[in-house]
Parts: structure tokens; C-alpha cells; sequence
């Protein structure tokens, strides 16, 4: 599955372009004064203005592997999961290894690699690619655990949902955006376990949470009981179907109009995305 590059929460997503990922690798490479194809064509070209122009895919794939630079690893990930070709077999092997899977022996050294390879599993993976992203969520970086949470939106696999339990609650993660994004992840998953935890998020401190599980609830029931905890426990207490009116999981993706300069000819539209089930989830069991 070929899923376009996405962060953030439900609908106001931060979305990086190809174009955005080589300026800030370009930047960072320039910063850390390393030799790199392209400083060389900088020197050759004799511009700066040739820093601005794409990696080819043969020096991206470099970049991803590279063994001595994490921000190389990064910026080369970042490419190849946004490029047409980033769903192939050979890449998916690399990101795949940046998460520790053979012939790998451990998950990348840097936490920011991991990170953007679990954002393009949940670009081109699979479901049992979710396995290798549930390590992420007890890393010590919140932004990491977070876009391991938000990989896992798009990762179905039901070995997950006691993690992202775990993320959801405000006793065992202090983030309020890992808590939420977990809250909204469990919506794929129609199990009394998960109901509890949407319940006990309603009572959250932060109303990012609580508007949260009101959506993974009613997407659960197909009841629209809004945000308090008493309508909600009511309603279960005389259910004995609670998913019978199940509605379909989505996961988050971008959506925006666009702005003045879009319209202007040779100028890219936003990067809006089309809803879809994560991978991993059967289409006939996504609702009732």
C-alpha cells in the first residue's frame, strides 16, 4: 500500500514534501560541514542554488545507509518513503532494518532514524510491520513515541492495543499529543478493553484527550454521547451489542484548500490525501 507522508493530529497535519526533506537534510549536512554529493555539485556548479536541488534516488538510498551519519540516515529515508518507488521491496528492507529486523541485529542507534523508518512503514507496510514500531512506544523522546502512536494509526494489528493503552492514559504518559494520537488509534479496535480505556480518557485533563475518545467512541458505536463519561457508562450499562452500529476506522490524513499561490500555473497543489483503512485491517471487519 502506497500511502502519502502525513503527521499530526486529526485534521491539522504537518506534511513534509520531497522538496521540504532535501532543504532540511541540505541544511543539516551544511551545518555539520560534511562532504556530501551535494556540496560537491555546489563546488562544481559554483551556486549555492544547486544545494536546492533533489538527491538522485542512487544517493538517497546512500544516504539512508550511510553508517556514520544519523542525519544522512534520516534525510535519505525521508526521500525514498516520499518518492513514487518508496513501497518497494528493496526499501522496505531498509526501513525495515532501521528498526532492527534481519539482517539487522538492533534498531538503529539514532532515535530520530527509528522514528522516520516507523513513518514509512506506515507509508508502504504492513500490518505485521506494526511489530517492529511497538518497541518506539517506551522510548524516552515523547516525539518519538508520538510518531510511533501515529504509525500505528495506519498499522492494524491487534498485538498493539496494549500499548496504545498504555500511551493513552495520563498515569503512564505525560504527553498530551502521544495520549490523544493513542486515543485515536484504538478506534480500529472493537474490544470491551478498548471501550474502558476511551471511557477513562474522557475524564483526561487535556480536551485535546477528551475530544479524542468522544471520536474513537462514537466510531466504535455509532452513538453520539459527546464527552461525558456518565452518558457513555448509561448507555454500555443497557447495551449488549456495544459495536453493533460500528462505523468505519479511517486513519488521520491531510486535507486543506488551497492557498492563493496554488493556483498559480507550475505552482504544486497541497499535499491532500485520500481517507483509507490502515494496512493490516480486513475492509469486510472495518465495520459493522
Amino acid at each position: 500500500m502506497n500511502r502519502t507522508l502525513s503527521w499530526g493530529r486529526r485534521p491539522l497535519f504537518r506534511v513534509r514534501s520531497l522538496c521540504a526533506a532535501c532543504a532540511i537534510g541540505v541544511g543539516l549536512m551544511l551545518a555539520a560541514g560534511c562532504e556530501s554529493e551535494t556540496t560537491k555539485r555546489m563546488g562544481e556548479q559554483g551556486s549555492i542554488f544547486a544545494a536546492f536541488s533533489l538527491p538522485t534516488p542512487a544517493e538517497a538510498a546512500r544516504f539512508a545507509v550511510d553508517p556514520y551519519d544519523a542525519n544522512k540516515r534520516i534525510v535519505g529515508l525521508a526521500l525514498l518513503s516520499n518518492a513514487p518507488f518508496g513501497g518497494d521491496e528493496v526499501y522496505l528492507k531498509v526501513y525495515r532494518m532501521a528498526l532492527g529486523a534481519p539482517p539487522a541485529e538492533k534498531p538503529d542507534s539514532d532515535a530520530g532514524v527509528q522514528a522516520v523508518a516507523a513513518r514509512a512503514l506506515s507509508l508502504h507496510g504492513t500490518g505485521e510491520d506494526a511489530l517492529l514500531v511497538l518497541p518506539l512506544l517506551e522510548n524516552s523522546d515523547r516525539r518519538v513515541r508520538t510518531d510511533a502512536v501515529r504509525a500505528l494509526q495506519r498499522l492494524h494489528n491487534p498485538k498493539a492495543i496494549d500499548g496504545l493503552i498504555k500511551r493513552s492514559s495520563a498515569l503512564t504518559e505525560e504527553d498530551v499529543d502521544a495520549r490523544a494520537e493513542s486515543v485515536t488509534a484504538l478506534a480500529q479496535y472493537a474490544e470491551p478493553r478498548v471501550l474502558q480505556a476511551l471511557l477513562a480518557a474522557l475524564s483526561d485533563d487535556s480536551l485535546v484527550v477528551n475530544r479524542a475518545a468522544t471520536y474513537s467512541l462514537t466510531t466504535l458505536t455509532g452513538q453520539t454521547l459527546g464527552d461525558d463519561p456518565r452518558a457513555w457508562l448509561d448507555w454500555l450499562g443497557k447495551t449488549r451489542a456495544p459495536f453493533e452500529k460500528r462505523r468505519q476506522y479511517v486513519y488521520p490524513h491531510f486535507e486543506r484548500d488551497r492557498f492563493w499561490y496554488e493556483y498559480i500555473p507550475f505552482i504544486p497543489p497541497p499535499p491532500n490525501e485520500q481517507p483509507g483503512i490502515p494496512a493490516g485491517m480486513n475492509p469486510a471487519n472495518a465495520a459493522s
